[in-house]
């Protein structure tokens, strides 16, 4: 018996919902004894780990209480919003490796966020905290915009709560309309958006992966695909040397993250950056099907201090797609029809280019129009590889418009 045998690391997981059940399974299979705590008792990842326990992960002295009982040698991080301030807490109290409390805080406090790479000359844009003790009278003067404007909430992650401000009517009209929540007001900066997976260790920032988006239009601008951009891309160096400022302004280390940024005229502007791993299937199948690196499983590996490595061999060319169609759904064809539909004839025989498929659209569901993430991740997703992003448009268009929808 090894001595990792006889002594496994243990690691704690804080929110342990169903975009956690990745990263536990990859600990697991590296021999690391989990521990997930989340406040939902139906929280898929506590039936996954090792131990699982109910506790609401926004009281930080609960978990760090529980966390210093049971023990703990580091955390892993999933998709977590607004109480990624409380595994910054957990490692704060009991000498973790991993992100503090002040990082955690600069990632889902936006204008925080904003401030700091405000500051160190990363971010150009007007930005405004907004609460409900925040003077709105005289709007249009006090608060100097260029619009389209976005007003958005100021703490977690996500396209929750968006609302895109087409000039100062609709501003005055959005904010008249606020509740006890708070807010941040902020320019609109025009330019292609694209999504990053990366990964700073030991103070390096490793790019893994440059996702370029496939949007809704205005006002929703809600993420409904994306493609693969490898080193070739135009924008991926000047992307890359960008991140490596902003991830020494806000001081991240030893973390996996995600972020959304903006090919601007101007240069890269980052619109939000949390030090987790992406949601929405990106971290757990569509990064690693497309470089080769599984985010969550090498940091693993670099914890328990096994050979590891988060550059990328080659990026494939593909498009991760959600089911973002409306009206009603005429019929749903399972997988075999949708490869038939998405082979290609190479010579030798046939290629497959569907390489992942979930539908859980029903015959005769009505589909309303995109409005945020919530609308749309629970349809499911395809992804694809092709030769170029024309390519996969037209395998997708076929999927979405020829055999789904009325």
């Amino acid at each position: 018996m090894t001595a990792k045998e006889a002594h496994p690391l243990k690691a704690v997981m804080i929110g342990a919902g169903e975009e956690a059940l990745h990263t536990i399974a990859k600990a697991q299979e590296h021999g690391v004894k989990v521990l997930a705590l989340d406040g939902d008792p139906k929280a898929a990842g506590l039936s996954a780990a090792d131990r699982g326990l109910v506790v609401d992960i926004s009281r930080e002295s609960d978990v760090i209480e529980t966390v210093r009982r049971e023990g703990a040698d580091f955390t892993l991080t999933a998709p977590i919003g607004r109480y990624l301030t409380t595994i910054g807490a957990v490692n704060d109290a009991l000498s973790l490796p991993g992100i503090t409390r002040r990082m955690a805080q600069l990632c889902t406090d936006k204008y925080r966020f904003h401030a700091a790479l405000s500051r160190a000359g990363l971010r150009k844009c007007h930005c405004y905290a907004i609460d409900s003790k925040t003077d709105k009278s005289g709007a249009k003067e006090r608060f100097l915009l260029q619009y389209p404007a976005i007003l958005k909430p100021r703490y977690g992650s996500g396209s929750r709560g968006i609302f895109y401000l087409g000039d100062s009517y609709e501003m005055t009209e959005a904010l008249s309309g606020l509740g006890d929540e708070d807010y941040v007001l902020e320019d609109c900066v025009p330019g292609e958006e694209y999504g990053i997976d990366g990964a700073v260790i030991q103070g390096k920032f490793y790019m893994v992966l440059l996702r370029k988006k496939i949007n809704t239009p205005p006002p929703a601008r809600q993420a409904v695909g994306y493609f693969s951009c490898g080193r070739e891309n135009a924008f991926w160096q000047q992307a890359h040397d960008h991140m490596e400022k902003v991830v020494r302004c806000l001081g991240l280390e030893e973390c996996l993250l995600h972020c959304d940024v903006i090919r601007s005229a101007e240069g890269p502007f980052v619109i939000e950056l949390s030090a987790r791993p992406s949601g929405h299937n990106l971290h757990n199948l569509f990064t690693p099907l497309s470089t080769g690196v599984d985010m969550a499983e090498e940091y693993v590996k670099y914890r328990l201090g096994e050979t590891y490595s988060f550059v990328p061999k080659e990026t494939r060319s593909m498009m991760i797609h959600y089911f973002d169609g409306q009206g009603k759904v005429a019929r749903v064809p399972d997988r075999l029809q949708i490869e038939y539909y998405t082979r290609q004839d190479a010579k030798a025989g046939e290629l497959r280019r569907l390489l992942a498929w979930q539908c859980r659209l029903t015959e005769g569901e009505r589909l309303d129009p995109v409005s945020d993430g919530h609308s749309l991740m629970g349809r499911g997703y395809y992804i694809l590889e092709g030769t170029d992003e024309h390519e996969l448009l037209e395998m997708s268009r076929q999927i979405m418009d020829g055999i789904l929808y009325q």
